[in-house]
């Protein structure tokens, strides 16, 4: 367990060990190997267990080791210090992941749907999205981009688990005495399986939601919006060419609809100057399910 002397900033870490803010950010956002808490104004503080982590990541990378290898071996070393039972589900959680990601880029849609079923059989719809199918996301992202696949197999398994998704949501019921959430992606997005996830872990607690696939432009958003009548709004945004877009977007909407308690997805603080980061902290809803529920629960 990490301490809570929580005492460094990114600029100090970077300095510390000779690692880039950005680079910090990705394998925070990739691979959730640390979770740096936050100040008040939004900012990433880092404890002494952390820079301990980074430092044994640095060392793997200096080895010979890929970032995937190296946080799986961290991973490994830390996860000997949790409960039994925990380590047991957490374990049988990722054999099930790698067992259904191996089926999806061998392209067997049979096979992957069995071990999706077996899954289903074991855990609740909402550990299965977040725990199985959220970690697949960030393996297909990644093996994409060190060009560990085609094309072809990241649009195989992203449909996969996009229709899914879908069918889940579909079939889990709402509570009419629970708030109704308008979910949609942000400008120019066409990322949309994170804000599905969301949607999910809404549709869980009963919300009633509004899911819109993709961007919907600013005309037609108060449209929606007016005959919708939600109680919160998300927005994802996990690109950032679209990061300036996106606030107006939002800062736009919150002039507008003085009520309206707008959220917003992705890793957009990851872009911005400290000034802009303390100015759009309020809409951050988080990366993960423990953000989510806080972000829901102060407002």
């Amino acid at each position: 367990m990490a301490r809570t002397n929580a005492t460094y900033n990114i600029k100090a870490v970077s300095q510390l060990l000779g690692i880039q803010p950005g680079t910090l950010r990705a394998w925070e956002r990739r691979y959730k190997i640390i979770r740096p808490s936050r100040n008040e104004a939004g900012h990433r503080l880092y404890t002494d267990d952390h820079i301990r982590i980074l430092k044994g990541l640095m060392e793997k990378l200096d080895k010979g080791f890929t970032i995937s290898q190296a946080v799986s071996l961290i991973e490994s070393n830390e996860k000997a210090d949790t409960r039994p039972d925990h380590f047991e589900q957490t374990t049988q959680l990722e054999k099930i992941g790698d067992d259904l990601l191996s089926g999806l880029l061998s392209f067997n849609e049979k096979e992957a749907q069995r071990h999706f079923d077996y899954a289903f059989s074991l855990f609740t719809p909402e550990t299965v999205a977040i725990d199985v199918l959220g970690p697949i996301l960030g393996k297909i992202g990644d093996l994409h981009e060190e060009n560990g696949i085609t094309s072809a197999h990241e649009h195989f398994a992203l449909q996969f688990i996009r229709s899914r998704i879908g069918m889940m949501l579909i079939s889990i019921p709402t509570d009419p005495l629970l708030p109704k959430a308008l979910l949609v992606c942000g400008p120019n997005e066409h990322h949309e399986l994170e804000l599905l996830l969301f949607a999910l872990f809404l549709k869980r607690k009963g919300y009633e939601v509004v899911y819109l696939r993709q961007r919907i432009d600013g005309g037609d958003m108060q449209i929606v919006i007016d005959e919708v009548k939600p109680t919160y709004m998300f927005m994802s945004c996990p690109l950032k060419k679209n990061t300036a877009e996106a606030i107006r977007v939002v800062e736009s909407l919150q002039r507008q609809y003085t009520d309206l308690k707008i959220g917003l997805g992705g890793y957009v603080d990851d872009y911005l100057s400290e000034l802009d980061q303390k100015k759009i902290h309020p809409f951050m809803v988080g990366n993960s399910k423990k953000d989510w529920e806080n972000w829901l629960q102060e407002r």
